[in-house]
């Protein structure tokens, strides 16, 4: 192989439309490989240019696409042909950093294939009939008609990598279970290092931040504080936004337990964070970086006990766990939480070092090793 300094490196990414855990992943790899150029379906350069310079990024045919930046969701049938479109024979080395169609990319028999897989796609396996399940019949459909022949090329495609590395072992089982394939897990960067606990004691309210979509379950938050009549501060925006206010306003009652913030900055984010009692966390999380940052900056987690909160939160020591998606199950997790506070428990210095596990450092350096490993293999 050549050296480092002049290896050719081609990093492939599902799309570069919204900067997310999964683009923190491709900045890591990036700043890896500084040469490297970027494969990506869609790319909007107005949102992600700040993130990704547009001399660095090569997107498929599909970017000519009228709204392709809106729409791909929409362009699962094209997905596979558009990676595979993509010659990658110059390259040394190639990394894939997916959880949809970018690890499908063809790469010649000789260069190392890494593919760092956030999950198997969710719409074509386990959570295939619950996006059914909320889609409008002509959805239904074309996913009925086109669903088998992806499952089909989605298997075959994970066969051509050389290094499967899952995001938690939470997806290595899922990627094992659908790919019948065995996965090294290298948790996600986290930036930890620009995280520290605040001084002084928390302030009277909990945390919510996630975009508001259903299988997030913020209502469950907002019902479980109703109930429990405790202040929450509820971060993000999306669809269910109109749902989730309808769903405080039934709390009214009690005063003004609900603060909605809209959209605000990581700065904003992270100050709330590191004044709340703690992060209520109710989704069903492939990793969730969310939990790592509010322990980063030393507050405990009240999470739902599947996933991989499991893997970033210890019960009793940085959080603690309900076991059903239900109010009541969160409600009694919240009680447990409460008493265990009152003892002084969660350490906000511990939970930081806990987090600090967590680190982009340590990501890059497990990385580094897979990749060394996988070009010595073939070597």
């Amino acid at each position: 192989m050549k050296p480092t300094h002049e290896k050719k490196v081609a990093i492939v990414h599902d799309w570069l439309v919204t900067f997310g855990g999964a683009e923190r992943v491709v900045q890591q790899l990036l700043s890896m490989y500084p040469q490297a150029d970027i494969f990506t379906l869609v790319y909007d350069e107005r949102k992600m240019g700040a993130y990704f310079p547009p001399e660095k990024v090569h997107t498929s045919y599909i970017q000519k696409f009228p709204f392709a930046t809106k729409l791909y969701t929409k362009l699962l049938k094209y997905m596979p042909g558009a990676f595979e479109r993509f010659n990658l024979t110059d390259y040394d080395l190639v990394i894939a950093s997916s959880s949809s169609c970018a690890k499908g990319v063809i790469t010649s028999p000789g260069t190392p294939f890494i593919a760092y897989i956030h999950t198997p796609m969710r719409y074509a396996w386990d959570m295939y009939f619950e996006y059914q399940s909320h889609s409008n019949f002509l959805t239904r459909h074309f996913m009925n008609k086109w669903m088998p022949a992806i499952r089909q090329w989605d298997y075959i495609s994970s066969q051509r990598i050389d290094t499967l590395v899952a995001n938690s072992s939470y997806i290595a089982q899922r990627i094992h279970k659908f790919w019948n394939r065995d996965a090294t897990v290298v948790y996600p960067p986290v930036d930890t290092e620009r995280l520290a606990p605040n001084e002084k004691p928390a302030e009277d309210f909990y945390v919510v931040f996630s975009r508001f979509v259903s299988y997030k379950r913020i209502d469950l938050a907002i019902s479980a504080c109703g109930k429990m009549k405790r202040r929450l501060v509820v971060i993000g925006s999306g669809p269910e936004e109109k749902n989730l206010k309808a769903v405080a306003e039934q709390f009214k009652c009690f005063g003004n337990l609900f603060t909605f913030t809209g959209r605000i900055s990581d700065e904003e984010v992270h100050d709330y964070l590191a004044r709340c009692r703690a992060l209520i966390f109710c989704a069903e999380e492939d990793f969730g970086i969310i939990p790592v940052e509010a322990q980063a900056c030393g507050r405990p987690v009240i999470a739902y006990g599947k996933g991989g909160a499991l893997e970033t939160v210890i019960d009793s020591k940085t959080g603690v766990f309900f076991s059903e998606q239900t109010e009541s199950s969160l409600c009694d997790a919240m009680t447990r939480f409460e008493a265990l506070e009152k003892k002084n428990v969660f350490e906000p210095k511990k939970i930081a070092k806990h987090a600090a596990a967590f680190s982009n450092e340590r990501f890059r350096k497990q990385m580094s090793k897979a990749i060394s490993e996988t070009e010595e293999r073939l070597s």
